[in-house]
């Protein structure tokens, strides 16, 4: 059996991934408009089942961005998951985390 952790993407990114283009793919699969995703609501309270998180944690994930859905799960916010999202993307460009909150 594969354990899915060592399973590691190869190719490059097309862009950097980025907080408003979170926000937008997360509403496009909630069918919601992107303003109505607010940084800290509860993505699950507005609807977004797991199956839905992994296909969006997939999709960001292509192009070699290291991201685990388990720590998706526990964070369950567009500003969470943005936060994951901008620190991995710092690690694979070996720089510190900054501007969490931006997009």
């Amino acid at each position: 059996m594969i354990d899915p952790t060592e399973i590691r993407r190869f190719e490059a990114p097309a862009a950097p991934l980025t907080r408003e283009a979170m926000r937008a793919d997360i509403a496009a699969m909630l069918h919601e408009a992107p303003e109505a995703i607010d940084g800290g609501d509860s993505l699950m309270d507005l609807g977004l089942d797991s199956m839905r998180a992994m296909n969006l944690v997939l999709g960001w994930s292509k192009g070699g961005l290291n991201l685990e859905f388990s720590e998706f799960a526990e964070h369950p916010t567009l500003d969470g998951w943005w936060a994951i999202v901008s620190r991995r993307m710092a690690e694979q460009a070996g720089q510190p985390a900054a501007g969490r909150a931006d997009g």
